[in-house]
């Protein structure tokens, strides 16, 4: 299974795309570890939202489309839209 996933971070209140065919977990762990790259100016990463895909092709697919938004409204409304459907009572 691979995966199309957002991490926030909110000292940077900034989102991150990414897509991995590792567990969610481990890969958000590589994000907040000692590295270089854009994750590695905060350590408060969370991952906020995540689909699954049955190969890395499709999930990089997703990736690009949800960066190709250029639109930070867009991934928030994407983000409250499967919080609802996940907790209607909220």
């Amino acid at each position: 299974m691979c995966y199309c996933y957002i991490l926030y971070s909110e000292s940077l209140e900034k989102y991150y795309i990414g897509h991995s065919c590792d567990d969610l977990q481990e890969r958000l762990r590589k994000h907040l570890s000692n590295h270089k790259g854009f994750t590695s100016k905060a350590k408060d990463w969370i991952i906020v939202y995540s689909e699954s895909f049955n190969s890395k092709t499709e999930a990089y697919k997703r990736e690009r489309e949800i960066k190709a938004w250029k639109s930070k409204s867009k991934i928030q409304k994407l983000i409250a839209d499967i919080i609802q459907i996940e907790h209607p009572d909220l």
